[in-house]
């Protein structure tokens, strides 16, 4: 199992951390997604098929890129 943070400064609301949440969780191999928006950091639980690249690009591609 590998966990990752994130730095995504583009959350700014409870919308933003619902939005991230959701969307993490429908990848495959994801476990846990905590996002918040005071700190704007995203962590991720996930185990393969699920990498780092695809977090990246999932994040990417709803506009909350990561720093």
């Amino acid at each position: 199992m590998t966990v990752v943070t994130y730095n995504v400064p583009n959350i700014s609301c409870g919308h933003c951390v619902h939005t991230i949440q959701t969307e993490l969780a429908e990848v495959p191999g994801i476990r846990r997604v905590q996002a918040d928006q005071t700190s704007q950091r995203v962590e991720v639980e996930f185990e393969p098929p699920a990498t780092d690249a695809r977090v990246r690009q999932v994040l990417a591609e709803i506009d909350y890129p990561p720093a």
